[in-house]
């Protein structure tokens, strides 16, 4: 079935990815491969002390959005902004189609496609 609008929620141990019809939700969950963990500064370390950014879980969550017309990015802290960041370096055809990103908490999936709907339902109206 062909959906318009995806919803990704996603933080850096999982993202819920919804292509969303009025009648329709084709979900999938995905997870990286390796688990990012903040990694404490210590004295003496190379770097900013952080795990580096697992790009092959953000190019598999921008896989994962493809097909669909409009995108919703959310999630709670960096990773959505980690993942723009991505989809501008290494998807170009997936820029135009991001129309929102925002700050949600930790959703049930079915609280998630409401927030979808509810916020592609006012962007539609104001066009």
């Amino acid at each position: 079935m062909s959906h318009y609008h995806a919803v990704v929620w996603l933080d850096h141990a999982e993202a819920h990815v919804m292509h969303i019809s009025p009648d329709d939700v084709e979900a999938s969950l995905i997870h990286p491969k390796r688990p990012h963990h903040k990694l404490h500064s210590r004295v003496g370390t190379l770097g900013d002390g952080r795990a580096p950014e697992d790009r092959d879980y953000y190019h598999r969550v921008a896989e994962g959005l493809k097909g669909a017309s409009e995108i919703l990015i959310v999630g709670p802290a960096q990773a959505k902004l980690q993942l723009i960041k991505h989809i501008h370096s290494h998807d170009p055809d997936l820029v135009s189609k991001v129309v929102g990103v925002e700050t949600v908490d930790h959703p049930t999936d079915a609280q998630l496609v409401a927030f979808a709907r509810k916020y592609f339902l006012s962007k539609d109206k104001m066009l």
